[in-house]
């Protein structure tokens, strides 16, 4: 299993309750009964406020690395992505278990 985990920093100036970053959260909620390949999905607003933290987090699980690439070639999860790199930025880990 591969664990694939993201962490999204909003741009300066860009809050939770905007249309479009609504529209984002959305979107990537809804992936967890698009994609089959995902084993597990989670997905929410981080509820720490430190100067380190980033603001919302996707912690999910496939079977293996051409899983993990048929996830990220998803039409569904293109379509967040393309949502979320309007308005911010993110790292993210890839690791088996």
């Amino acid at each position: 299993m591969i664990r694939h985990l993201v962490l999204f920093k909003l741009n300066d100036g860009v809050s939770r309750d905007e249309p479009r970053v609504v529209a984002g959260v959305e979107a990537f909620r809804a992936l967890g009964g698009q994609i089959p390949e995902l084993r597990f999905w989670e997905c929410d607003w981080n509820i720490t406020d430190r100067p380190i933290a980033y603001d919302f987090a996707i912690n999910s699980a496939v079977e293996d690395t051409d899983a993990l690439q048929r996830y990220l070639d998803h039409p569904a999860h293109q379509d967040g992505v393309a949502q979320w790199r309007e308005f911010s930025t993110w790292v993210i880990a890839d690791y088996a278990f």
